[in-house]
C-alpha cells in the first residue's frame, strides 16, 4: 500500500503521543527480528500499536499481514483496539478517506491458545489431528480426569492423596508433560532408572527417603495420565495443554507450515514474552525463527517473570535474540524501555533498588526512569505494628481516612501475597463503611462463608476429609468443644483398631485423626460419626457429653441424607447444601453490613460453579472440588478473574495484580516469611505431579541434583531456595510498581496464632531505608519484643471463656422471634388440619401467641450457660502446632461477631438449638 508517513514527527502529531527517544527508536526500527526489554509502566502496549501503524503507514506491510499475540482475551482485546484506533486516528484505514470498494484489512490480533487453536483447524491434518476436533472446558476436564481415576484398575499402592486431590495432581502432570513436550513414558523410564539407582544409596534422613516415594507415586501418576490422553483421543477432544504441545510439534516438523505462515504474516508481534512457556518457545520460533530473520518483534520484561510456577519460562526472553537470529546468524536486535509514566520518581527508586539483583542477571535491563517533572513524585508510607490484628486496623484506618478525604475506593487497592487475611481485611473495612471487592475465585476461598459451603461438600464427597469436617464441628452451628472432639478423634482411630494410650495428650490425639493419610487404614472422623446412628451405645464406649452425642446423631443423619444426591447436577447438590445447612438464610438474617457483602461473595462462588458447570452438564461435584484445590493450590491466578468496574476496593493477590495500576495501593503481611515467602517452589524430588527438571526444555537454568547422599540433596534444596528468593523479588518488583502516587505498606511481630514472633521482611526493612533516607513517611515502627515475651494473641485466646463465645443478645432476640413466628405458624397448619377445614385455629388469621403459650417451641433462657469444669487446652488455639491442612482454614466465621445460627425446633434430627458441648475451658 502506499506510503501515508515518512517521518517520525508525523506519527507524533498524527496520535497525538509524546514519544520518548527509546520509544521512537522501537517503533521506527526496520522491519528485522528484535526484541525489546520494556520496564513496568514504559508504555509497551502503546509501542506495539504505534508499531504497526508506523509499518502499515510507511507502507512496509498490509494491516492484515501482521500478527499481534498476548495472553489473555481482555489483552488481546485491548491490543486490537489501540491498534484499530491508532490507524484510524492516522488515517491510514478510514473507510471515509479511502476506497470504499477495496477497503484494507484487519491485523489478527489473538491470544497464543488461540492462534494455536487456528493452526491445528488449519494444518493439524498433516500430523492426524482432525479439524473438528472439540477443546475441552474446565468442567469436562475435571469430569474427564476423575472419571479416568474412578475406572482406573489400579491398584496405585504409592498414591495415597485424596481423590480430589488426585484429580488436580494428575491434571498438574498432564499439563507439565505438554508444557515440556514429554511423553508419559518417557517421565516412566527416567523415574524406573531413578528408582534403581537408589535402590543403591543411603537414604539416611526424610528428605532423602521422599524422593523414591515421589518417583514410585509419579510412575503410577504418568499411567494415569496416559490412560486420560487415550480417553481424550478416543472421545476426539483437546485441553489447552494438548494443543499447545500438538502445535509446537506440528511447527517442529513441518517447516512448510512456517513458509506458509510467515507469507500470510510479514510482521509478528509478541506480548508478554517472558510468559511463554517451552512448548510456546518452540512453536514461534519453528514458524518465524529458526534462522529465517523474519520480523517478530517480543515485548517483555524479565523483572516481571512471575508465572514460573504454571511452565513459563524467562529463559524464552533472554535467549531470544538466538532462537530468532538473522538468516545470516546474527542474533537479533535488542532495545530497552525504560522510562516509567506512571510512578512518580520516588517510588521508582524503591522499585531499582529491590530489582537491581534482577538486573544483574538478564541482559538488557535498564533501571527505571521517572518521566520528566515527576522525580520527586511519589509517597511510601509504613507501619511495624505489635501484632497482625492491630496492623489491620492501620490499614484499615489508612483507607478509611483517604476515602473520607477525597480519593474513590476505586483508586485503591490492597495487594496480599496470599488470600490467607482477605476474610479479616474485608471485615474491617466494610466496618468502616468503605465499599469493598474480594477479587478473584482464590479469595473467594478463603471467606469463611464460601470455605464453610465447600467443607461440607468436601466431607461430602470424601469420607477422609478431616479438616473440614472439624471446621463444620466448630462453627457456630454446631458447636462442639475441643473434649468431645478429641474423643471423636479417638473412636475414629478405634475403629480402625489403632488405639493407643487412652491417656495420651487430647491434642496429639485429634491431630492424629486429623492427618490420617494411609488409604488402606484411613481413621475418618466421618466414619466415628456415623457410629452414632447406632441404636445402643458399645460398652467400650467413650465418655461423650450428651449434648455431644445428640449433635453428632444429627449431623451424621444430615450428610447421609445429602450424600444420597450426589448424582444430581453440581447447582442441585449445591443449592441443597446452602438449603439443608441454612448458611444462605443465616446472611440474610444478619442486619450487619459485612453480611450483605459475605451474601454477595456467596453469589459470586455460585456464579462461578454455574459456569463450570454449564460447559458441562454431567459436571459433577467431585470434579468441581478438584477444579477448587486447583484454585486454592495456585491461588497467584488459575481463573481470569480481573477487578470489576465498581467504585470498591480491590482486594486481590499480588500475582493478579499484574498489568493492574491504582493511585493507592496498600501491601499488609510484609513479615519475615509471609513477603517475601519463605516457602518455596513444590520440588520434584518430593512431589509426584512435578516433572523432573532434567526433563523439562529450561532445564539448563533451574537447580541439579549433585549427589543422592544428604549433602548433595540440601545443595539442592538450598539452590531452590535461592530460586525462590528470586522469583519472590519479582513478585515484589511487580507489586511495588502498582501505585501511581501513594504506597503503604505494614508488618507485624506477632502473627495471629503464632509461637514465634514474626518481624519485619526483607521487603519491609527496604521500604523502612527508603523512608529514613527522606522519601517516605515511617507512621508506627513497634520495637521488637524481648525473647522472652509470649504473643498476646495467644494469652487472649487462652482466657478463660464460654465456647462457643456468648451470642449477641440483639441477634439472638430477633432470630428467637422468628422462630417463634414460624413455629407459631406451623403449629396453626397441625392445628387447622385437626380442626378440619370448616374451623380455623385462631392463630392462621394472624394472631401469633405469646412466648408464654410455646414455651415448648422455644426456651428464652436457652442456651444456658456452660457448664464449668476444665478440660484439656483446643488443639486449635495455636496455629504452629497444628496439623498443616489446618493452617490454610479460614477461622472466621461468616456469621460475624455476635450473631449465631436461629433456634431450630426439637423435634427431628439436626433441628435443635444447640447447647455448648464440652466447653473450652
Amino acid at each position: 500500500m502506499p506510503a501515508r508517513l515518512t517521518h517520525p514527527d508525523q506519527l507524533k502529531e498524527l496520535l497525538g503521543i509524546p514519544f520518548t527517544p527509546e520509544q521512537t527508536a522501537c517503533i521506527t526500527a526496520p522491519p528485522a527480528p528484535q526484541v525489546i526489554v520494556a520496564g513496568a509502566g514504559s508504555g509497551k502496549t502503546t509501542v506495539m500499536a504505534a508499531r504497526v501503524v508506523w509499518l502499515v503507514g510507511t507502507g512496509q506491510v498490509a494491516p492484515e499481514q501482521v500478527l499481534g499475540l498476548t495472553f489473555t482475551n481482555k489483552a488481546a482485546g485491548e491490543l486490537a483496539e489501540r491498534v484499530r484506533t491508532a490507524l484510524i486516528k492516522a488515517g491510514i484505514t478510514d473507510p471515509e478517506t479511502l476506497d470504499p470498494d477495496n477497503p484494507p484489512g484487519e491485523p489478527v490480533i489473538s491470544t497464543y491458545h488461540a492462534f494455536a487453536g487456528r493452526l491445528l483447524t488449519d494444518h493439524g491434518l498433516r500430523i492426524g489431528i482432525e479439524p473438528t476436533v472439540r477443546l475441552l472446558a474446565d468442567a469436562t476436564r475435571f469430569q474427564l480426569a476423575a472419571r479416568t481415576l474412578r475406572e482406573a484398575p489400579g491398584p496405585y499402592p504409592s498414591l495415597t492423596r485424596s481423590f480430589a486431590d488426585l484429580v488436580s495432581d494428575l491434571l498438574a502432570l498432564d499439563s507439565e508433560l505438554a508444557e515440556h513436550l514429554v511423553q508419559p513414558g518417557t517421565l516412566r523410564a527416567y523415574d524406573r532408572e531413578l528408582l534403581r539407582t537408589l535402590e543403591s544409596a543411603k537414604l539416611s534422613n526424610a528428605e532423602l527417603r521422599k524422593v523414591p516415594e515421589a518417583a514410585a507415586a509419579r510412575l503410577e501418576l504418568a499411567e494415569l495420565v496416559g490412560r486420560y490422553r487415550e480417553v481424550k483421543r478416543a472421545k476426539d477432544v483437546l485441553d489447552f495443554g494438548d494443543q499447545i504441545a500438538l502445535s509446537a510439534t506440528l511447527a517442529d516438523t513441518r517447516p512448510e507450515v512456517g513458509a506458509i505462515l510467515r507469507d500470510e504474516f510479514r510482521v509478528v508481534l509478541l506480548d508478554e514474552y517472558q510468559d511463554t512457556s517451552v512448548a510456546q518457545r518452540i512453536l514461534l520460533s519453528g514458524l518465524f525463527g529458526a534462522g529465517t530473520g523474519h520480523p517478530v518483534t517480543a515485548v517483555g520484561d524479565p523483572c516481571q517473570a512471575i508465572y514460573g510456577w504454571r511452565g513459563a519460562s524467562v529463559a524464552n526472553l533472554d535467549d531470544f535474540p538466538e532462537h530468532f537470529a538473522y538468516a545470516d546468524g546474527r542474533p537479533a536486535n535488542r532495545f530497552a524501555l525504560s522510562e516509567n509514566r506512571r510512578s512518580g520518581g520516588r517510588l521508582l527508586d524503591l522499585a531499582n533498588t529491590l530489582a537491581e539483583p534482577l538486573r544483574a542477571l538478564h541482559a538488557g535491563v535498564e533501571a527505571l526512569r521517572p518521566a520528566p517533572g515527576a522525580e520527586r513524585d511519589g509517597v511510601v508510607r509504613i507501619a511495624l505494628t505489635e501484632t497482625h490484628a492491630e496492623e489491620l486496623e492501620w490499614l484499615a484506618d489508612s483507607i478509611a481516612h483517604l476515602v473520607r478525604t477525597g480519593k474513590e475506593p476505586a483508586d485503591i487497592a490492597v495487594l496480599c501475597r496470599t488470600a490467607g487475611d482477605f476474610a479479616e481485611i474485608q471485615g474491617a473495612l466494610v466496618a468502616r463503611d468503605i465499599p469493598v471487592e474480594v477479587v478473584g475465585l482464590s479469595g473467594l476461598l478463603h471467606l469463611p462463608e464460601v470455605a464453610d459451603l465447600v467443607a461440607v461438600c468436601e466431607v461430602l464427597q470424601d469420607p477422609g476429609a478431616n479438616a473440614s469436617l472439624v471446621r463444620l464441628l466448630t462453627g457456630p452451628r454446631w458447636r462442639i468443644g475441643p473434649r468431645d472432639l478429641a474423643l471423636l478423634g479417638r473412636r475414629a482411630r478405634m475403629l480402625v483398631h489403632r488405639e493407643q494410650d487412652p491417656e495420651g495428650d487430647a491434642d496429639a490425639r485429634l491431630a492424629q485423626a486429623v492427618e490420617g493419610v494411609d488409604p488402606a487404614e484411613v481413621i475418618s472422623l466421618a466414619d466415628a460419626l456415623d457410629t452414632f446412628l447406632e441404636a445402643e451405645p458399645a460398652e467400650t464406649d467413650l465418655p461423650f457429653s450428651s449434648d455431644a452425642r445428640v449433635r453428632f446423631a444429627r449431623l451424621a443423619t444430615e450428610l447421609r441424607e445429602l450424600r444420597r444426591s450426589l448424582s444430581d447436577p453440581l447447582m442441585d447438590v449445591l443449592h441443597r447444601v446452602l438449603a439443608v445447612t441454612g448458611l444462605d438464610v443465616e446472611l440474610s438474617a444478619s442486619p450487619h453490613a459485612l453480611a450483605a457483602r459475605r451474601r454477595e461473595t456467596l453469589s459470586n462462588f455460585l456464579d462461578i460453579a454455574a459456569s463450570f458447570a454449564s460447559n458441562d452438564p454431567s459436571a459433577s461435584l467431585l470434579a468441581f472440588l478438584g477444579f477448587l484445590r486447583t484454585a486454592a493450590q495456585y491461588e497467584k491466578g488459575l481463573d481470569n478473574a480481573l477487578p470489576g468496574g465498581e467504585n470498591t476496593v480491590k482486594v486481590l493477590t499480588a500475582h493478579k495484580s499484574k498489568g493492574l495500576e491504582w493511585d493507592v495501593v496498600v501491601v499488609p503481611g510484609l513479615v519475615t516469611g509471609t513477603f517475601p515467602s519463605g516457602q518455596g517452589r513444590e520440588k520434584w524430588t518430593a512431589q509426584a505431579k512435578v516433572l523432573p527438571h532434567a526433563l523439562r526444555g529450561d532445564a539448563a537454568t533451574l537447580p541439579e541434583v549433585g549427589g543422592w547422599d544428604s549433602r548433595g540433596l540440601k545443595a539442592f534444596q538450598e539452590d531452590m531456595k535461592d530460586h525462590q528468593r528470586t522469583e519472590e523479588l519479582r513478585l515484589g518488583y511487580v507489586t511495588f510498581t502498582r501505585p501511581r502516587s501513594l504506597l503503604l505498606g505494614s508488618g507485624h511481630w506477632w502473627g495471629p496464632t503464632q509461637k514465634k514472633k514474626r518481624g519485619p521482611s526483607d521487603f519491609l526493612t527496604a521500604l523502612y531505608e527508603h523512608c529514613a533516607a527522606g522519601h517516605g513517611e515511617i507512621e508506627l515502627w513497634a520495637e521488637e519484643p524481648d525473647d522472652e515475651a509470649e504473643n498476646p494473641a495467644l494469652a487472649e485466646a487462652s482466657a478463660e471463656h464460654a465456647w462457643p463465645l456468648p451470642l449477641d443478645d440483639a441477634s439472638l432476640a430477633r432470630r428467637r422471634a422468628a422462630a417463634a413466628t414460624v413455629l407459631a405458624h406451623l403449629d396453626a397448619l397441625r392445628t387447622a388440619q385437626a380442626y378440619g377445614h370448616d374451623e380455623t385455629h385462631p392463630s392462621a388469621y394472624g394472631d401469633v401467641p405469646s412466648d408464654e403459650a410455646h414455651e415448648d417451641a422455644y426456651d428464652p433462657e436457652w442456651p444456658p450457660e456452660p457448664e464449668d469444669f476444665e478440660e484439656p487446652e483446643g488443639p486449635y488455639t495455636e496455629g504452629e502446632d497444628l496439623p498443616a491442612d489446618w493452617d490454610d482454614l479460614p477461622h472466621q466465621r461468616p456469621d460475624g461477631p455476635g450473631s449465631g445460627s436461629a433456634p431450630h425446633r426439637p423435634d427431628g434430627p439436626g433441628s435443635a438449638p444447640h447447647r455448648p458441648a464440652a466447653p473450652h475451658p
